[in-house]
């Protein structure tokens, strides 16, 4: 199995091949792969790979530990853990290896086609508003939720990358999330190479671009929804929504159903997931901090549904709340 070293880019593309489950959780963990649904997918085919080593009950046991530990937060990961679980434990230890290696093929190809849908129905959001208006089409993004973070077409990019190659005019702020800079690193080099007219800004400019009414629109990607509708997302998503309500910019949130945590009532019992302080202290390998400086680094944060003008799955277009999403998948209305 092979994947794109995210870390390394934009200024090297590099492949490196998994060949184990430990390969896949340390892909996992220090982001070679990450974005919720690539990190379901890798999942899965890691817990293949353990199977390979080790197709005993105990070798599921093992492997389904050592990966659904990697990150805490998105809700793919342990989806398709449990999905791939679930399709090998009735068979024998012989037949498993092969049969998860064909549960993570089925999650990759259906995380494209769902993105794909979901694209569908975005893009008719950015329409309207190029109907309306005769310039492009401002849009504010925030972290990576493009083709980089998932199998295909990527969530929040997807209606961009339709809207364009419809020949929608548009612009995309590219907001660059740090600590990490998702969006400088990953956004920008997507961005560039599909040919979207884009302009990189620092996290803090969103709230002045929406008031100066230079945004239009604003689409993120979520790593866990809840049943509710809260959105939890990249740490700075929730000051978007707060400047997006206050200047009266839509926002949406692009969710594959994968992404949606049933049996969380709220965004408030969502694990949020902290990261070592180095990448805040030593973004570029230098300190840019005093020495023995206390450091937060919360990964994400949660918006809450109300702050959403709604949610864009691979159903439609729905509120961001308990009623919206019932209506889209009553199949988990009881849940």
């Amino acid at each position: 199995m092979e994947i794109v070293d995210q870390t390394r880019l934009p200024h090297a593309r590099v492949t490196v091949s998994l060949a184990s489950g430990s390969d896949a959780a340390h892909a996992i963990r220090s982001m070679q792969v990450r974005g919720a649904p690539l990190i379901g997918a890798t999942a899965a085919y890691g817990l293949a790979l353990a199977l390979r080593a080790d197709p005993s009950d105990a070798g599921l046991a093992a492997g389904y530990a050592l990966l659904i530990a990697t990150r805490p937060t998105a809700v793919n990961l342990r989806w398709a853990l449990d999905r791939v679980r679930a399709r090998v434990t009735p068979l024998a230890p012989a037949a498993r290896a092969a049969a998860a290696w064909d549960e993570a093929s089925a999650i990759a190809a259906e995380d494209i086609a769902t993105n794909r849908a979901l694209g569908g129905h975005g893009v008719q959001i950015i329409e309207a508003l190029a109907g309306a208006r005769r310039s492009p089409v401002q849009i504010l993004t925030h972290c990576n939720a493009g083709a980089l973070a998932t199998l295909g077409w990527g969530t929040a990019t997807a209606p961009i990358y339709l809207a364009h190659a419809a020949g929608v005019s548009l612009h995309v702020w590219v907001s660059e999330t740090r600590p990490r800079l998702q969006g400088a690193r990953l956004t920008a080099w997507e961005l560039r190479a599909h040919g979207v007219p884009h302009t990189l800004v620092i996290d803090a400019a969103g709230a002045a671009l929406m008031r100066q009414r230079r945004v239009d629109l604003v689409l993120v990607g979520a790593d866990r929804v809840t049943r509710n509708g809260d959105v939890c997302n990249k740490i700075g998503t929730y000051e978007k929504a707060l400047a997006a309500r206050d200047n009266d910019v839509p926002m949406y949130a692009a969710v594959p159903s994968t992404t949606i945590d049933w049996t969380l009532a709220s965004g408030d019992d969502v694990p949020i997931e902290e990261r070592d302080a180095a990448e805040v202290l030593n973004p570029g390998g230098e300190p840019i901090a005093p020495a023995g400086t206390v450091v937060a680094n919360p990964a994400f944060d949660v918006t809450p549904g109300r702050l959403f003008t709604g949610l864009i799955t691979e159903r439609g277009v729905c509120a961001a709340s308990k009623a919206g999403l019932s209506g889209l998948f009553p199949e988990h209305v009881h849940e």
